[in-house]
């Protein structure tokens, strides 16, 4: 015997499921997530990340690394206020996230370098100079 969940008939077209996880999820008001976007590419000077942060700026972002750790962190809080005759509207919204990447081994932790244009943070990981592969000549006799 098998255990089937019931669905009445008049509330099969809605995934209620689907919906009560939207309220428990990892995003926050109209759809905006709390955890960029972030694309890393490698090549043979280092690693590269880019993070969107539209809406931010270079004031509202942290980048640090401690222990081989890159942590990118932000905290903006935004407040609204409305007042107009008979009543007071007041908003309230808090955007904040951390994203934490462990460094590879062949990371130089002390050449890191970030840039903040237009809402895209650039952040630069050189290689140390020993994981750096070395061309060795080869020569005739």
């Amino acid at each position: 015997m098998s255990i089937i969940k019931y669905v009445p008939r008049s509330l099969d077209r809605f995934n209620w499921d689907r919906i009560l996880d939207h309220f428990f999820d990892n995003s926050g008001f109209a759809g905006e997530t709390r955890s960029p976007a972030v694309d890393i590419h490698e090549d043979d000077s280092g690693y590269h990340m880019d993070v969107e942060l539209p809406g931010l700026t270079e004031k509202d972002v942290e980048v640090k690394v401690e222990n081989g750790v890159l942590s990118i962190a932000s905290r903006k809080d935004e407040k609204k206020d409305e007042k107009k005759e008979g009543y007071v509207r007041r908003e309230r919204r808090v955007y904040d996230f951390c994203r934490s990447f462990t460094l590879p081994d062949s990371a130089d932790a002390d050449g890191i370098g970030a840039t903040f244009k237009n809402g895209l943070l650039s952040v630069s990981i050189p290689k140390a100079p020993a994981s750096k592969p070395k061309m060795i000549e080869v020569k005739t006799n």
